[in-house]
């Protein structure tokens, strides 16, 4: 017979089972993509993101110090501009056993959430752990399914939090200050409310069980800040039963009242806010979608998508803009955003594009006035470089890619002026000798580079190239034509005065012999720390030849081999025969990953080297391959028409996809630096969509210009779904035994679809399947020009 209490807990845990009906993100995930990550990286980060909230910790469910930029403080809840928690402990005891959740034997990445699993052989429970952070809720939802198996038991179940209500970086600049939280428990409600004694900051968090006895809350003293608060409740496990416990996590950067409204909304959508970003996700799955006979790269192709949306950071207060990297970049950055975004209009994910942009426009603006792109700002609105060289040109260059797909004139114009302001800045303020290379650091931060760079040459070549149509577009003839002008004499300079024949490169730098020396000795230090003797000799063979043959003038100097003597095939300004040099002097400088961000760090292993990135213990990117120097050969090499190599490029970055964090492919590679990082879309979106599917919008007159140049193993290839303004653009290519079938597909008839295919040798026939329209031959290709709906036409050679 069941006593009083047992009525109790067995009503309980009818309503338990009920929510379980409701609410069971088990059951509610069920046909979502995953991927299980490896047990040799359980203690190793995750993140699970929201736009305003997101949760980084280990893969084995406990939440250790984590990052660099705040010692420690990069890891736990953050709801930027603040933190809101270190993390928190979830234990089930009673009398004579304890699991806490801290050790998972499995960790499950899933787009828009995560999963930890637990076993308690003992007791014979399962028990799986689910996170998620709803779209635009400042907040999180934790559930835990158990799944008794055993016998009929009664187990306590306790929650404790390490509150930190704290700023995020740079915070003194904007006078955000941390104060010694404070907490209260809030009977009416039965949650903790957390707040910092000095600011309007709230941490609040509460369980969901709809028990009908009230839990037990308790709290511990901290030595620091931050404050310890714990939730405890008794569970009646039946037999055979599953129970869905809920815990709440919700904060506020304005008011109590903010952070008890945004409580009040995750406890009531539970499954609402899932299955929405769910079905989110699955549309972002669905645009741009790749399907291949390389499966690695696919799947890799689709959650670089998801990727992509994690790491976009919305701060009402001054704007919402994709940031660099988790954990240690979770702002915004110029750069960063400048080749990401190429890639994210290429994936349809246009809203993350046009807010980014918006945002380090209207920054940048605020910050410096004169057209001049910011590098780095917290996300409290603290600026904290206010721009590298490089930046504002390729800002420019952006905005003319982004027109491509959008069509949008206005769009041009908002940011036209900017572009104006901060070319003006380049060519006066940083180019004092004015000899049309702008002196100062670009994309290589190290101490002393900041002459004449490379990178900074060719983005500003390609810069007045892309603002003189611009300028042509909005009607500003005589502009149009300076930008040209400068455009074109820029290239033929830098063909003739940063290249090097001795070594088959481009030059990283234009610079004095005394600052050339300078580097070398540092270069040498640096070369003989890494054990690199093949770096040193070199290095000290390239000092003798200075000082045999002075030169009191500025000229090109090759030192680090840096990645980034590559950007002259990047941005398809290299002479034909200079790229096909420098292109094969690249292939020198990788390892089975990529590409090295500096070439001396190359070592004589490379050819075997497949094991984890042996960072040093202060971060550092010495000795680092990194997937942007190998995204820019995967296009440069595509540019010169080599897409078998481009493949190549891709192949290695894909290797480190999923290596570390399940469904994510790591700044450094393959396993060092940020967990997830905005730029690597650009090494897969740019060389697949644009340039093996050649798919080239022109969407200001509504043409989109599709000129495949596939890999030579990839026979069956489509892409679907790709947004091009108002119009979806699908290709499918395959072939076999000398046959070529292609088909293009566009929602739009209103626009023309103009397919270049190049001349094979020998003789070519076609036939429409679809379409009358007619193969014109040209000089090296043959053309379709057509506004069907359906393009399908046979090649035969």
């Amino acid at each position: 017979m069941k006593t009083p209490i047992g009525i109790l807990l067995l009503f309980a845990l009818v309503l338990s089972c009920q929510e379980s009906e409701n609410s069971n993100l088990s059951e509610t995930s069920e046909g979502i993509p995953n991927i299980v990550g490896k047990q040799e990286y359980l203690n190793s980060p995750y993140v699970t993101a929201g736009n305003r909230v997101y949760m980084v910790g280990h893969q084995n469910g406990s939440f250790p110090d984590i990052g660099w930029h705040i010692k420690g403080e990069m890891g736990g809840i953050w709801n930027h501009p603040i933190k809101l928690m270190d993390g928190f402990t979830i234990t089930l005891f009673d009398n004579q056993d304890t699991l806490s959740l801290d050790k998972a034997d499995r960790f499950t990445n899933y787009p828009m959430a995560s999963k930890f699993d637990y076993t308690w052989t003992k007791r014979n429970i399962e028990i799986e752990r689910w996170q998620f952070a709803p779209d635009d809720r400042q907040g999180a939802v934790v559930q835990l399914v158990i799944k008794n198996l055993g016998a009929e038991q009664k187990l306590k179940l306790k929650f404790e939090a390490v509150s930190d209500l704290r700023p995020t970086w740079l915070g003194e600049r904007t006078n955000m200050f941390n104060g010694k939280d404070v907490a209260e428990f809030d009977d009416d409600n039965q949650i903790w409310k957390i707040k910092d004694s000095l600011n309007e900051w709230y941490t609040l968090f509460g369980s969901e069980l709809e028990f009908d006895q009230k839990s037990s809350f308790n709290s511990s003293v901290t030595q620091n800040k931050t404050s310890r608060n714990g939730i405890e409740d008794v569970l009646f496990l039946e037999n055979g039963q599953t129970h869905i416990i809920n815990y709440i996590i919700a904060g506020s950067y304005i008011s109590e009242e903010d952070a008890l409204s945004t409580f009040e909304a995750l406890k009531n959508n539970i499954k609402t806010d899932f299955i929405s970003k769910r079905d989110r996700y699955r549309t972002l799955a669905e645009q741009s979608k790749l399907t291949v006979p390389d499966k690695n790269i696919e799947q890799a192709f689709e959650w670089l998508k998801y990727n992509c949306d994690w790491l976009v950071r919305k701060v009402p207060e001054i704007g919402t803009g994709i940031t660099a990297g988790i954990p240690d970049y979770p702002w915004w950055f110029g750069v960063d955003s400048e080749y990401a975004l190429k890639g994210y209009m290429a994936v349809g994910q246009r809203d993350a594009t046009y807010s980014t942009i918006k945002l380090l426009d209207s920054l940048s603006e605020a910050t410096n006035g004169n057209g001049r792109i910011i590098h780095e700002v917290s996300t409290n609105g603290a600026v904290f470089n206010e721009g590298n060289i490089n930046e504002t040109p390729q800002f420019a260059s952006l905005i003319w890619e982004v027109y491509q797909w959008n069509g949008d004139k206005e769009f041009l114009r908002t940011y036209f002026p900017t572009i104006k302001k901060g070319l003006h800045w380049l060519m006066t303020e940083k180019d004092l000798d004015n000899n049309l290379f702008p002196d100062g650091y670009g994309m290589m931060e190290i101490h002393g580079m900041d002459s004449e760079m490379i990178d900074v040459a060719s983005y500003t070549q390609r810069a007045f190239d892309d603002a003189s149509k611009i300028a042509e577009e909005l009607g500003e003839k005589n502009l149009a034509k300076e930008y040209r002008k400068t455009a074109n004499a820029l290239k033929i300079k830098i063909n003739t005065e940063f290249w090097s024949e001795d070594f088959n490169s481009y030059a990283d730098f234009i610079g004095t012999d005394q600052q050339a020396l300078r580097l070398i000795d540092d270069a040498i230090k640096r070369a003989q720390s890494l054990n690199k003797p093949w770096a040193v000799e070199e290095l000290e063979t390239t000092k003798a030849t200075i000082l045999k043959n002075p030169s009191d003038k500025p000229r090109p100097f090759v030192l680090h081999h840096n990645w980034v003597v590559n950007t002259p095939m990047e941005m398809n300004i290299a002479d034909e025969d200079k790229a096909e040099k420098g292109l094969k002097t690249a292939e020198k400088f990788v390892n089975p990953f990529g590409v090295f961000v500096t070439g001396i760090d190359r070592d004589e292993s490379v050819g075997s080297d497949d094991g984890s990135f042996k960072g040093t213990k202060v971060f550092s990117y010495t000795g680092a391959v990194m997937t942007l120097p190998t995204s820019v050969q995967a296009v440069a090499e595509n540019n010169y028409g080599n897409p078998d190599q481009a493949l190549n490029y891709i192949q290695r970055m894909t290797r480190t996809f999923s290596f570390a964090f399940p469904g994510s492919i790591y700044e450094v590679s393959p396993d060092y630096g940020m967990i997830t990082q905005a730029w690597n879309i650009y090494g897969f979106a740019i060389p697949i969509v644009q340039q093996f599917f050649g798919i080239n919008p022109q969407a200001q007159n509504k043409k989109v210009i599709i000129r495949p140049q596939m890999p030579t193993k990839w026979d069956n290839a489509s892409i679907e779904n790709v947004i091009v303004a108002d119009n979806t653009i699908s290709v499918y290519y395959s072939k076999s035994d000398g046959k070529l079938n292609l088909k293009v597909l566009q929602n739009n008839p209103n626009w023309e679809v103009e397919l270049i295919l190049p001349k094979t040798v020998g003789n070519i026939s076609y036939e429409f399947t679809q379409s009358s329209e007619e193969l014109i031959p040209n000089d090296n290709s043959y053309v379709v020009k057509s506004k069907s709906k359906k393009i399908e036409l046979m090649l035969s050679y």
